[in-house]
């Protein structure tokens, strides 16, 4: 089954004891680690949180809000679309994870949660168990998916496993396209540790930061992908990349009306030109999330985990 590009139903997690993960921050270089008190953290988080979702709520998306617990302790739970996607022919896919404590992230109440809600779910596809053979793949953040065009680009690095990534393509009908992406840290190139925060694709339009792309012929291989799925390749530099503005998402309302929804930090480090082409596409929302972009080393796009599972008939009635 084809999918939409774009969803109007979002899954979120609301955040209880959001901070910076030390874990992640091996190999995450967008966290900036503070000296704040933990729960000035937290109570950033959820303000910024709380504002995201009446922002999102306003502007006629459905929202399934889920709240985290205290125990076990999962700071980057505000980040549901690693661990988890949900996709239109029923399937749900679960997600082997790097940093053992967002292992603990995954919750078998979310999934029911949308069943009682109508939504169908036929299958849970689950990857966790590549974990004991260090083999990872974090969702859409590994993986920005081309849904119409039924095409997967992956960056690879330590979280995103070249095996695993040719598997859920296989499993879930993607032509895969793979490629290194790298950021300058000090004086070295890192592998960037996600996709999305490189990479953006929307119906007609793609944002990406080719300049990541260190291999020229790597590099062809994108534009030769999105040219022949025909995007309008909008391309952003380094330096905009670390202000998160490949870290966008294009989603879409009860109206049919769509938008693309960004981090303040991401539309400020946008040129005029850029925001232009962006907004011939669908309307820009822009919100403010600094301490989560700060302390977690992800953005709005990060937050978000698009349902693309069908409804019963007799619940989309009501």
């Amino acid at each position: 089954m084809i999918e939409k590009q774009s969803a109007n139903t979002l899954l979120m997690i609301e955040p209880v004891a959001f901070g910076f993960n030390h874990q992640t921050a091996k190999n995450n270089f967008f966290q900036q680690k503070s000296d704040e008190p933990a729960s000035l953290i937290q109570d950033g988080a959820l303000k910024e949180f709380t504002q995201m979702t009446a922002v999102l709520g306003k502007n006629g998306f459905d929202l399934t809000i889920v709240k985290d617990t205290i125990e076990p302790h999962t700071p980057d739970s505000i980040f549901p679309n690693n661990w988890i996607s949900f996709h239109a022919d029923g399937r749900v896919a679960i997600y082997p994870m790097f940093a053992a404590n967002r292992r603990l992230e995954r919750r078998t109440d979310i999934w029911q949660l949308l069943e009682k809600k109508g939504f169908i779910v036929r299958e849970i596809v689950d990857y966790s168990p590549y974990e004991k053979e260090c083999r990872f793949l974090e969702g859409t953040g590994s993986m920005t998916l081309d849904r119409e065009n039924q095409t997967a680009y992956a960056a690879l690095s330590e979280r995103t496993d070249k095996t695993l990534f040719l598997k859920f393509c296989s499993d879930f009908h993607f032509t895969p396209c793979y490629f290194t992406a790298n950021q300058t840290v000090g004086n070295k190139r890192q592998p960037v540790y996600h996709t999305n925060v490189m990479m953006s694709v929307a119906d007609r339009y793609a944002v990406v930061c080719l300049e990541s792309v260190d291999d020229e012929t790597e590099r062809q291989k994108i534009i030769h992908s999105l040219s022949a799925n025909r995007k309008e390749i909008i391309e952003i530099t380094e330096n905009q990349m670390h202000r998160f503005a490949g870290n966008i998402l294009q989603i879409e309302n009860r109206k049919g009306e769509k938008f693309s929804v960004m981090s303040e930090t991401a539309y400020r480090s946008l040129t005029e030109k850029q925001i232009k082409q962006i907004a011939v596409y669908n309307s820009i929302i822009r919100i403010p999330v600094p301490t989560i972009e700060k302390q977690g080393g992800g953005s709005v796009r990060c937050m978000i985990a698009e349902i693309f599972l069908q409804k019963n008939k007799r619940d989309e009635d009501q």
